[in-house]
């Protein structure tokens, strides 16, 4: 009896919480509206196209999902405050914000355009400061919860990503920060970290000019599905995890990384210089 209680209490406890998604239009960010959504959150996703932001909130609509959307850039600090102001003038309150939108680079840092890095930088890092900025007065009321996608490039640098590693570092020092700054306001901060998963941030990843690679480098049917990490990250949000790394691969790097780094610096290089047309080798 107690753990059917208890399955019960685990389905519906984000039922009604107003959910915010940055860059919810595809990827991990569109598995999470969906997954949300589906335990009866009030899901609101970002985006920067148009196009794809009105798509993604027509499917989530016809789930029977109640969703807005918002067209919003997060390395732009109005966009996020006009964030934050539609919610509460649609729904009147903020639960959870999670920080998914983000972009990645591929290209040797020798080689790399700063701009580049720059861009990077400002999305996947100011992103996350400017979206939770404007948010956090309501979480903390609420003592709701601040969800950060990380990556396993936030534990141990990846060559050939120095933007990409450089942000996710970054934002793991914000959020152990914030998660301690916090600790007694009943805020829930979560760091999450997937390992490769199959979406398209590899196709739009950036070359050294600035340009999209278009291509992924890796086997994309081999790795874990946006809809299977959205699900680990729910469960995590939930149970008010505040760290998650998923897949084997992330574990076994991040331990080789904090117990043998000399041994982590070579396999992480073997692995990632078998790339398809690796920029380091």
């Amino acid at each position: 009896m107690a753990n059917k209680v208890n399955s019960k209490l685990f389905t519906n406890s984000m039922k009604d919480k107003v959910v915010i998604i940055t860059g919810g239009t595809s990827g991990i960010g569109k598995a999470l509206a969906f997954e949300f959504g589906r335990h009866g959150s009030k899901v609101v996703i970002t985006g920067r196209n148009a196009t794809d932001l009105n798509e993604a909130g027509r499917e989530l609509k016809a789930a029977g999902i109640e969703a807005l959307e918002i067209n919003a850039d997060v390395s732009r600090e109005e966009d996020n405050k006009k964030m934050a102001e539609e919610t509460l003038g649609r729904f009147g309150r903020i639960d959870v914000l999670i920080n998914n939108a983000g972009i990645s680079m591929r290209a040797a840092f020798q080689d790399v355009k700063i701009d580049v890095i720059k861009k990077v930088m400002d999305i996947n890092f100011y992103g996350a400061i400017y979206a939770t900025h404007y948010c956090l007065p309501e979480i903390v009321k609420n003592k709701g919860s601040i969800v950060g996608i990380s990556s396993i490039a936030g534990f141990r640098g990846l060559p050939g990503r120095t933007g990409y590693s450089a942000s996710k570092f970054a934002l793991n020092g914000f959020l152990e920060v914030l998660r301690t700054e916090y600790l007694r306001k009943g805020v829930h901060v979560l760091t999450a970290c997937p390992g490769f998963t199959a979406t398209n941030i590899r196709m739009r990843a950036l070359l050294a000019d600035g340009r999209e690679q278009k291509e992924s480098p890796r086997e994309e049917s081999k790795e874990m599905t946006p809809e299977k990490c959205a699900r680990h990250i729910y469960k995590a949000t939930v149970k008010r995890k505040q760290i998650l790394i998923l897949t084997l691969e992330g574990k076994l790097a991040v331990f080789f990384n904090k117990w043998w780094p000399w041994l982590a610096d070579r396999l992480v290089f073997n692995a990632m210089a078998h790339e398809a047309n690796a920029p380091v080798k």
